[in-house]
C-alpha cells in the first residue's frame, strides 16, 4: 500500500470515529431531555391534583387557611421554577407543604372517610411514585451523558462541538435528611 492510501484510511477512520462520537453524544443529550420531559409530565399531573385536594380539605377544615396558602404558594413556586436545582428545591418545599396539609386532615375524621379525598390521596401517591421513578431515570441518563462528556477521547468531540453537562435532579444533603416522601395513608 502506498503512503497516500494509508493516510486516507487513517483519516477515514478518524472521521468515522468523530461522527460516531458526535451521534452518541446527540443521542445521550436527547435521551436526557426526554427524561426531563417525563419528569415535567408527572409534575404537571401533581400540580393539577393539588387544587382539587386543597378544595376537598377546605370543605372540612375551612379555618386552616395558612396550610392552604402554603400549599398554593409552594405549588406556584414549583410551577415557576427554572433549572434543575431550583426545580428540585421548589418541589421539596411543595412536598413539605403537602405533608402539612395531610397533617391537618388527620384532625377531621369525616374528611379521612370522604371518598373524593381518598381517591385524591391515591392519585397523589401514585404520582409521587411516578415522579420518583422519572427522577431516577433522568439522573441515570444525565450521569451517562456527563461521563461521556468527561471521558477521553469523547471529551475532545464534546468540547469541539460545545456539548454541555447537565445537572442531576437531586436533593441537597441537608434536604435529603429533612424531607420525607408525602405520606398519603392514614
Amino acid at each position: 500500500m502506498s503512503t497516500t492510501t494509508i493516510i486516507l484510511i487513517v483519516l477515514a477512520l478518524i472521521v468515522i470515529w468523530i461522527v460516531a462520537s458526535y451521534n452518541r453524544l446527540i443521542t445521550l443529550t436527547n435521551r436526557a431531555k426526554e427524561s426531563w420531559a417525563d419528569i415535567a409530565v408527572q409534575l404537571k399531573r401533581r400540580y393539577d391534583l393539588i387544587p382539587n385536594l386543597v378544595e376537598t380539605v377546605k370543605g372540612y377544615a375551612a379555618h386552616e387557611s395558612s396550610a392552604f396558602e402554603n400549599v398554593t404558594k409552594a405549588r406556584s413556586a414549583a410551577m415557576g421554577a427554572a433549572g434543575t436545582a431550583d426545580k428540585a428545591q421548589a418541589e421539596n418545599q411543595l412536598t413539605g407543604a403537602l405533608k402539612t396539609l395531610f397533617a391537618v386532615s388527620e384532625a377531621y375524621p369525616d374528611l379521612k372517610a370522604n371518598q373524593n379525598f381518598l381517591q385524591l390521596q391515591q392519585e397523589l401517591g401514585d404520582t409521587e411514585d411516578k415522579i420518583q421513578a422519572a427522577r431516577r431515570f433522568y439522573n441515570t441518563t444525565v450521569m451517562t451523558l456527563n461521563i461521556a462528556l468527561q471521558s477521553f477521547p469523547s471529551n475532545i468531540v464534546a468540547s469541539s462541538f460545545s456539548f454541555k453537562q447537565m445537572d442531576l435532579f437531586e436533593l441537597a444533603e441537608a434536604d435529603a435528611e429533612a424531607v420525607e416522601p408525602v405520606k398519603v395513608q392514614f
